[in-house]
């Protein structure tokens, strides 16, 4: 009896051994997310980079390559960052790529006219109200939201062409908001303070606001947020604007580094911003997710454009690593999920 029940501690003990590794990945992704895969993957184009260089040193681990990295970050965060707002809700907005093109358009064409001063209010409002049009469909039509912002953004993306004529509205002369751009407050540039503003507003919101409160009751359980008085249409509303205000806000960042818009701009940029959000552990049911981890999946997607550009690769390859590390990052937030239920 006394060897059976050694035994048995023996092999209780073991098993316990076996699962401490498991044991540590587990409280490693519930207490910092995606942020361990950022610095794995930092570290592997490092590496790849040293390899395959001819000198034996890297152009990607430099400081004006982190600054490029967070230049190229800064537009996708912005929208990745109203992208947050709608998924906590569980929605989605397919037209934010559409809504940058139609600000941006109409923000160029007020600056080459006598109310150029003007530009800048016009590339926000016009997101904005855009933005409202899809979230009052959403809220107080009662249309799915996947179906409203597809139309929207066939819509949207055909109006851009219509307000650019098919062609590209350029600003012969430095419009006003150039600094947005090309600028830079103590050597960083503008468009990296401008994303950190759009984060810290966001957090704020989020996390200290009774609002923020009622966008992640409304995610979690929209029924139960509605018995219990809060007003689902009007969140509901807000989010779908401030995903419309952020979008017009990166189509001034867009339209200010060329002086220029057209219709094709921003295509494709909603599913960067929705896979940052992804990555960043927002989950696509709702009710659960940050903001910060939105900036790590942001963060992702930028370090490893650029690293498979420093390699030579062709964009191509970098749709499928984005793909395969977005499905990746399902996979341990189903990992961490489970971790934490048990």
């Amino acid at each position: 009896m006394a060897e059976s029940k050694m035994q048995a501690n023996t092999d209780l003990e073991a098993r316990r051994t076996a699962r401490k590794p498991h044991r540590i990945a587990e409280w490693t992704l519930q207490r910092l997310g995606m942020l361990p895969v950022l610095i794995v993957l930092y570290l592997i184009f490092y590496a790849l980079t040293v390899y395959f260089s001819a000198d034996g040193t890297s152009n990607f681990a430099t400081s004006d390559n982190t600054m490029n990295i967070l230049r190229q970050v800064a537009i996708n965060l912005v929208l990745a960052a109203g992208m947050t707002f709608v998924i906590l809700t569980a929605g989605i907005d397919l037209s934010v790529g559409s809504v940058l093109a139609v600000s941006a358009v109409l923000g160029m064409q007020v600056s080459i006219g006598h109310a150029a001063g003007w530009s800048i209010p016009m590339f926000v409002v016009s997101g904005l109200v855009m933005g409202m049009i899809n979230g009052a469909m959403v809220a107080f039509l009662n249309i799915n939201a996947f179906v409203v912002t597809l139309g929207t953004m066939t819509a949207f993306r055909g109006a851009a062409y219509l307000l650019a004529n098919g062609t590209t509205v350029l600003n012969n002369d430095i419009p006003s908001f150039e600094w947005i751009g090309n600028g830079d407050f103590l050597h960083v540039p503008w468009l990296i303070w401008i994303a950190v503003a759009v984060v810290v507003v966001s957090w704020i919101i989020l996390r200290k606001t009774v609002l923020g409160l009622h966008i992640y009751s409304v995610g979690g359980n929209l029924q139960a947020a509605r018995l219990t008085g809060i007003r689902v249409g009007f969140v509901l509303l807000f989010v779908y604007a401030i995903s419309g205000l952020f979008s017009g806000l990166a189509g001034a960042m867009s339209a200010s580094r060329l002086y220029g818009a057209n219709g094709n701009w921003g295509t494709g940029y909603e599913l960067d911003a929705i896979a940052a959000v992804v990555l960043g552990g927002t989950s696509l049911m709702g009710g659960v997710g940050t903001i910060w981890g939105t900036v790590v999946g942001a963060l992702i997607i930028g370090v490893m454009n650029n690293g498979l550009t420093i390699l030579g690769l062709s964009s191509f390859w970098q749709y499928v690593a984005k793909g395969a590390v977005i499905v990746l990052a399902v996979i341990l937030d189903k990992w961490r999920q489970k971790g934490s239920a048990n």
